[in-house]
């Protein structure tokens, strides 16, 4: 399998994943670059696998199922572009020959999910849409604190080696940020470095590992002594879980 992240508007991604045939695509929130890719490549669009119902994940979709005839997938929960097949937690969408477990993860919006597969070429993928970032997490736009609490520890859960497929090149800043809350943290400071590289060699700092997020991203790690400890020195009398992670979304939405 390959797998390509195709830049769109500024910072967005859209995964490509091929066997050299035929291809899937996540949140295609703007179909050229999709299909500029399938037509230098020769490969057939079988699935389009959609997260949630933000435009920037889903405005091409239409396009590139009337071009191609392929297959979309999307949360049950929302609005995505007709006709798609509705997914549930639980549900298990067969790709490329791959069984997809599909998580509900919402937060982000009240409807997101996530596709995750146990081995694609020796290890876990996962596509997490706005959920997870590299170094932070999606705002909460429609879900509440605890939920995306929730829907964090329920993706940390899954193993280590799982490559993270978020949908936006927003590493640097969350690690600025990552970095303020934790600035005694050796694992965030080199991963910084090594992201920054990546970043001036005009490559994606992506997919990172949840091994490495656990290591790095504040809001994986809300309940470590350290977190909790800065937040609270923030501006917080946060104590409880769900506080603590609200609290530090909230100074995250206030960084500059």
């Amino acid at each position: 399998m390959n797998i390509i992240a195709l830049p769109a508007f500024s910072d967005n991604y859209i995964w490509l994943l091929h066997d050299g045939r035929r291809a899937l695509v996540v949140d295609p929130g703007d179909a050229q670059p999709v299909l500029k890719a399938l037509q230098s490549t020769g490969l057939d669009l079988e699935a389009i696998l959609v997260t949630h119902h933000h435009p920037d994940h889903t405005a091409g979709v239409s396009e590139l199922r009337e071009a191609t005839g392929a297959t979309v997938w999307g949360p049950a929960r929302e609005a995505i572009p007709e006709p798609f097949i509705p997914l549930h937690d639980g549900d298990t969408v067969t790709a490329l020959g791959v069984a997809w477990s599909v998580l509900d993860v919402p937060g982000h919006t009240a409807g997101h999910i996530a596709f995750w597969a146990s081995d694609i070429d020796g290890a876990p993928l996962l596509f997490c849409g706005d959920t997870l970032f590299s170094g932070g997490c999606g705002r909460l736009f429609e879900g509440t604190p605890a939920q995306m609490l929730a829907s964090l520890d329920r993706l940390a859960a899954l193993p280590g080696n799982t490559r993270v497929c978020c949908t936006h090149e927003y590493t640097l800043s969350n690690l600025r940020f990552a970095r303020t809350v934790e600035p005694g943290n050796a694992a965030l400071q080199q991963y910084e470095q090594d992201c920054m590289a990546l970043r001036q060699r005009e490559q994606p700092t992506l997919p990172s590992t949840l091994a490495t997020e656990l290591l790095i991203n504040p809001f994986l790690r809300s309940r470590e002594a350290s977190v909790k400890g800065a937040v609270q020195a923030w501006r917080s009398t946060a104590d409880d879980a769900a506080a603590v992670f609200a609290s530090l979304r909230q100074w995250k939405n206030e960084f500059r």
